[in-house]
Order: structure tokens, then sequence, then C-alpha cells
């Protein structure tokens, strides 16, 4: 029997450790900000993961009889909170429940050949339904996950109450993760299919967020807040504990003052759980309308509105924006979540990177 030295022993199980340490360190590597697409064909949804963790999810059923579009519900930051109301689909104890339309993140318009897509949910009485545009996802085209980067590109229908198209839409998500940053880039593309498109200048659009009750601004309006349950309670004095939310543009506007004006990007300042963010929403130089209109309110809707001009400038500007039959628009915006309040050297750098400055 042959006796290894002592010392060839510990340089044997040093070297062992130093391996076993070098593929843990290199596991730890792959899986950090490693983002994975999930396409649950049950569910209807393709759910968003960071590490594992959920991100968002593109919610394209059917199913759920409030929802008349596709969405990114919910949306979660990378301190992980959910920046978006749970309301109507999962409520949460103090929230709104205004607007049973506003859910999560999403792309639609309030006057489309005369038809309404933005304000479409179950609440609408039975004589409206007629007046009411309805998106359906159509496919999902591909998905590529990524190490800090994902893609995810879906076809969805713009559509009639008989359900016939009034136009194809072609969506790409691009979804980045970075230590304390999410961001979502949303590049959708509009065909128009058999008929002439009029998108009515209609202060009801465009791209748009439903923030969760934190990111509001303070108010002391009465409002209908709802339980855990969804109960709604009517609150004729609100309590702003723990309401945070604030808006800056980059034209230096601030608070409520945001909405009606145009602007680069906006950003929303807030705190959940103790925890500051910010939302930055930015519009791209090749958009129709830019800089767009910001339809963006205290009560939680942060929305860019490109095409609805009128109501925002008092009537001195018109849009009425129109698709002959086969021609196509293309309409490109990032959503970035930051971790912390960050300055505006740092949302314009941030901006700069999206429209490649």
């Amino acid at each position: 029997m042959k006796i290894i030295p002592a010392v060839l022993v510990l340089v044997l199980i040093s070297s062992a450790c130093k391996e076993k340490n070098k593929d843990t360190v290199l596991n730890e590597e792959t899986l950090e900000n490693h983002i994975t697409l999930e396409n649950n064909e049950n569910d209807k949804q393709v759910n968003v993961l960071v590490d594992g963790k959920l991100f968002t999810s593109y919610i394209y059923t059917d199913d759920i009889s409030v929802l008349k579009k596709t969405t990114l519900y919910p949306i979660i930051a990378a301190n992980g909170e959910a920046i978006t109301r749970g309301y109507p689909i999962n409520s949460r104890p103090n929230e709104r429940t205004d607007h049973p339309h506003h859910i999560g993140a999403w792309f639609n318009y309030g006057d489309v050949n005369g038809l309404d897509f933005w304000n479409n949910s179950d609440a609408i009485s039975e004589n409206q339904i007629d007046q009411m545009g309805t998106i359906r996802h159509e496919k999902v085209v591909d998905m590529k996950d990524g190490v800090d980067k994902a893609e995810l590109s879906v076809v969805a229908k713009w559509l009639k109450p008989d359900g016939s198209a009034l136009l194809n839409e072609e969506t790409k998500f691009i979804f980045y993760a970075q230590d304390g940053q999410r961001i979502i880039d949303r590049i959708a593309t509009l065909k128009a299919l058999d008929e002439p498109i009029l998108f009515k200048d209609n202060k009801e659009g465009m791209i748009a967020i439903r923030t969760a009750r934190e990111l509001e601004h303070p108010s002391d309006k009465p409002v209908t807040l709802s339980d855990v349950q969804g109960n709604e309670t009517d609150v004729p004095v609100l309590d702003n504990t723990g309401v945070s939310g604030h808006y800056l543009s980059s034209n230096g506007v601030e608070g409520e003052d945001v909405w009606g004006k145009r602007a680069e990007w906006v950003a929303l300042y807030g705190t959940i759980k103790n925890k500051d963010l910010t939302i930055v929403m930015m519009d791209e130089p090749k958009n129709v309308g830019y800089p767009t209109y910001w339809h963006a309110r205290g009560y939680g809707l942060f929305a860019a509105n490109p095409l609805g001009q009128n109501v925002f400038s008092d009537g001195k500007e018109e849009l009425n924006f129109t698709l002959a039959p086969g021609e196509s628009v293309t309409f490109s915006y990032r959503i970035a979540i930051f971790d912390g309040n960050i300055g505006e050297a740092q949302i314009e750098s941030a901006y700069g990177n999206f429209v490649g400055n």
C-alpha cells in the first residue's frame, strides 16, 4: 500500500476545494439576472422570470371577464415590490376601485373608427357594448431567454364588436434585468387591414400603467377603496399614510401638473414598504406625436398619449391620425424601474441609452 504524503493530500484537497468554489461562483454568475420566459398555455400567459422570480406576466387570456385586452400584470421591481395596482384581478387592502379597465401596463386607444378600446371592461352597460373594441392575442411568435435581456414577440388583433378585425398588432417586448433595475421596451406595429383607420383625437390613450396605491399622489378627495376580498367602501376622508408618489417631467414640470404637457420622459418617484423607487416612461423620437402629451393623473394612471392632442392643448392642436388599408405605424416606448430615488442626470443618461444618443 502506498502512503501519500500529508503535504500532497493537503494540496489535492485544496485544489479540489478551489475547483468546487470556482464552479459555485460560475453557477452563481450564470444565474444572476438570467431572464427566462415560460408560456403557460393553460392560464394563457407568458411569465417573465429573473433568476426564477416573477418580473411580470404577459396575460393574453380571454377567460377573465374584466380584461378586454392583453396586458403586462403584475410588474415587480428589482426590490421585490409590485408597482402595479392589484384591483380588479387581485385586490389589495385600501386600493382604489375606480376604472376597472386600468390593469397592469397596456397599450390601446379611446377612439379607433368610432370604437372605444380604452374603456372596455365587464363594467360596460349592455347598451354600450356595440361601441367598444377588444384586443385579443393571436399567437406567440418567438421567445428568447438570456442573461440581462430576453425577448417576447406576439401578434394580436384589434376587434370590432362583431369579432372582425380592424388592426393587426405585432409587438416585441424586450425585458432587461440588472442589479437594482428592471426595464421593459414595448415596440408595437399596428397595421390597417381591410378598411381605412382613423385614430380620432381622444384623450384616452395610449401606453399606460395603473400604479400601486403607494405611488399615487396624496389626495384629500373622497374615494372608494377595496379590502383584500375586493369589497368596496366609500371613504369621505382619505388616509394618505404611505402614499408617496411624485411626478417629474423632462421639462422640469412636477406633480400633477405633468398632465396635458409634452415631454420626452416622465418619472414617478415613490416608496413602497420603505423601499424607494423611480419609474420612468420614455418616448422615442421616431414615434408619431413626439414628444408625447402625458395623460398622467395623481390617482395612479400613468400614461403617454401621442395621438390625443386637442384636449391637452386646449384646442390649439388636433391630430386625427389615419392609416390606409395595408399601411402600418410603429410605436416604441420604454418603462424603466429603478431601485432608489435617482436624479435627473441619471434619468437623462438612461434616456440617452434608449434613444441611442
